[in-house]
Formats: C-alpha cells, structure tokens, sequence
C-alpha cells in the first residue's frame, strides 16, 4: 500500500494551543503542561499526536506519557515555586532565572558525562565527543541536536533546553575527527544528539563520509543513535531526501563498514503503522542493521507483556532487540524509575514469552558512572539475600563480565542505592579513586588511562 507523503508540524509551549487534541486535556492538565514545560523541554509532532496517542485513553496512554508532560514529573518543591510564578505573571527573566535553578537539582549531566566523559587532544577539550570506554566514542553533530519530538524520560534533555554550558556539540573545527585519528584503539563511532537523522541527509553524509577514508581504517562500525525510526517513519519513506539519506547508509555499508541505527523504541504502537513498517523495510533494505533499544519507564511500558509484544515485532521486521537499560538517574526520574527487582522481573517475564531470536536484548542496564551494569538475578549466597550484577561494558576493561555481589535492597533504584553483600565495606569499582563531586559516591577507575591522549 502506497505511503501518502506528510508535512511534519511541531508543537511546543508556544503553539500548543493549535492542536487539535489539546482541546481534551483539562484545564488542571494544560496547566500542568506549561509548568513542567518551562523546565523540561516538551515537542511533539502531528504524526506522533495523530497516528500514535489514544486519545480516548488519556492521561494514561503510553505515548501520551511518553511525550505530555505531567504535574508528578516534577517534585512538589519544584513545581510550586514555577507554577506560582507562571499564575503571577512573573517577568521572564525571574522565569527562566528559576527554570535554571530547578534544572541544576535535576542531576542534568549523570554519570559523568560532562566530568569524566569529555576527552583532550593536545591538553584541550574536544567538543562534542564523548570518549568512556575504550573501542567506543560518541560524536553529538552540531547540526543533530534535537528531535522530531522529546521524550518526556529523556536523560539528554539538557540538550534542549536552552542552556548552552549544559550541552554538547561538535564545533566547526571538527576537532573531534582529528581525535580519532589519533586513537586507533577507538573502532565503533556512535553518532548521537538529540537525533543526527534530524539533520539533511547532505549534512549528515559531512560527518560520515570522512570516517570512511583510509585515515579512519581502524573504526569498523558506526552506529546512529535515533528516534526518528518511531517519531517519524516519512523520513525514511517520502521526506524530500529520504531516498539521499538511504544512499548514504548503502554508501556506509559498501564501504566494508558495519552500519547500524540504534532505533529507540519504547513501546510496541511505535511499530504498528504501515509508515513505520515501511520505513524499517527501506533501511534494512540499504544493509543496514537495525537494533533497538529502550529504558523500562513507569507509566508507558512497565509490563512484560509489553515488552515481549514488541521484542516479538522487532524480530518480524528484521531488527534485532539490544538493551533495556534501566531509567536514569536524571531529569522526572522520580516519576518514571522503579526499584531494580521490579524491573529485573519484568525484564525475566518478558523474557521468558520470547523465543531465541528474541534473546538477543541484554538488561535491565544501569548505565552508570564506572559502566554498564547488569542485574542478572536476585539470589540467595551464605544466607544472604543478594543482587547479582556484572560489567557489561565498564571505563576499565578488567571490569567486564566481573560478577559482584549487593545486598538485597527492594527499595533500590540505581547503583549508588545498591551496597555490597557479606559486609564488605565497598564494591572493587570503588577502590581505585575517591569518589568525584556530585558522582554520588562512584569511583572513577582507570578513567585517566582512557580519557588522555
């Protein structure tokens, strides 16, 4: 069946308004909206409001959640003082002067991103690129950093909200190809935002064509972090460049490079469109992988049964199910978390309704300041009743696949919540470097060795 070409409208805090659906939300609901919006950032397009929200089902549909802002995703202490100031009509200035305020408490840069993440070429930061394991370096385009719509968990939202010493992007140097140059251990470039597939298909082939010269024989794959795959599909499909951006992925894969789009999606209805159906077809089609991932987030897919449906439809249209990471420590994670052993047994139920094939997805995952962490299980050892966890991927190799031991805690949501089983004092991780500042009590390992050139 033919894709019927679309014109892509965004709606913000400005033009909310205009909506055609915002007419069902409540008066308490519109206004929860311009609270939580003035400190997080809020974006959604028509296909995702027209094509993927229920409308019938809200506020408890999944992508409404997943893209409404709600009053809890604030605390109370936050809240009131933004939605006094908005019911006075308090001048900007003192709006924006407390939206940076509240934003500064919302652990904006977690896990060291900012810190620790950030490598130096020649004694000076590179920007845009991030460098924490070994094999792998992250490049934020310039030119990628927004989306088609936000998500309301996002751990990158300080991306969008207008704070420029919180976000990264590469320069006009584009120092960052020099960096890779220069480490040949680096193999994997993960071209990440905000959504680089946001960007014209001309701009985005300036940061991917260079990769693929012979000073840069040494990365073997590049990855492209994106949403666009589930927020809209008519990129791939009918977008004016859409058939010049599947060129340059063929272009990639005929290279000898491995080529892969990261798709994050989080709930099973961002597959069921013919547009987005069509749209995985068509990458596929370029050679190129698809693997995907998500967070397990309160409110939108914390059900097994969720999570195995769309597993399950990923494996049908060729993608292959990569991570479910655990929802980070950053931004409304109060309103989206939930302890480790919830998710650890909705991670084994879902787990449990796939066959082999859909066995490929690893979690749940922290990506946490030392690495990514897995629970692989909750048991009991000597008695005790005990997380267990490994490395998947850490700062300092030796780490990896390291199996370590925390004690029972049903409460606990992330890794610093977590404390080691049998009485020891710390975890291993820990013992290498004192903790750095707003690291919440994470130790840095090698990260030195890794980060200097």
């Amino acid at each position: 069946m033919p894709i019927t070409p679309r014109k892509a409208s965004f709606y913000t805090l400005r033009n909310i308004h205009q909506l055609p659906q915002y007419q069902l939300l409540t008066d308490d609901e519109r206004f929860a909206l311009q609270v939580v919006g003035h400190v997080l950032p809020f974006r959604v397009n028509n296909y995702v409001a027209d094509d993927l929200i229920d409308w019938t089902r809200i506020p408890d549909d999944p992508i409404f959640q997943l893209t409404f802002m709600q009053k809890r995703m604030l605390r109370r202490e936050h809240f009131g003082p933004m939605a006094d100031a908005l019911r006075r009509k308090a001048p900007k200035t003192e709006i924006n002067a407390l939206a940076s305020e509240i934003r500064l408490q919302l652990n904006p840069h977690p896990a060291g991103q900012m810190t620790a993440n950030v490598p130096r070429l020649d004694d000076e930061l590179v920007p845009g690129l991030q460098h924490k394991y070994r094999e792998t370096c992250l490049v934020f385009p310039a030119g990628g950093q927004t989306c088609h719509a936000y998500c309301t968990f996002c751990f990158r939202w300080p991306q969008f909200v207008g704070m420029s010493d919180l976000k990264f992007a590469t320069d006009e140097s584009r120092r960052f190809q020099a960096y890779l140059r220069r480490h040949t251990e680096v193999t994997d470039v993960l071209l990440t935002g905000g959504d680089p597939m946001i960007m014209s298909a001309r701009n985005l082939a300036t940061y991917i064509e260079p990769l693929l010269e012979p000073d840069f024989d040494h990365i073997r794959t590049i990855r492209i972090g994106t949403k666009s795959v589930a927020y809209w599909p008519y990129r791939y499909v009918t977008d004016k460049d859409a058939d010049d951006a599947l060129r340059l992925l063929e272009h990639v894969v005929a290279s000898g490079k491995h080529l892969a789009l990261m798709g994050h999606y989080n709930h099973w209805k961002e597959l069921a469109t013919p547009v987005a159906q069509e749209a995985v077809r068509r990458i596929r089609a370029t050679g190129a992988e698809i693997r995907t991932q998500s967070p397990l987030i309160r409110h939108v897919n914390d059900d097994p049964a969720v999570w195995a449906r769309l597993w399950k439809e990923q494996v049908r249209l060729g993608c292959i199910p990569y991570y479910m990471f655990v929802e980070r420590d950053t931004g409304a994670a109060q309103y989206f978390s939930m302890p480790l052993e919830q998710a650890w047994r909705i991670y084994q139920q879902a787990y449990q309704r796939v066959s082999g094939l859909g066995r490929t997805v690893r979690g749940p995952l922290m990506s946490a300041f030392p690495g990514k962490v897995e629970v692989q299980g909750i048991t009991e050892v000597r008695g005790e009743k005990v997380f267990v966890l490994s490395f998947l991927q850490a700062r300092n190799p030796a780490y990896v696949r390291r199996p370590f031991f925390a004690r029972y805690d049903p409460e606990a949501t992330w890794l610093t919540d977590l404390k080691p089983a049998f009485g020891q004092g710390r975890f291993f991780f820990e013992n290498q470097a004192p903790a750095l500042p707003g690291m919440r009590g994470n130790g840095t390992g090698s990260t030195a060795d890794l980060l200097t050139t």
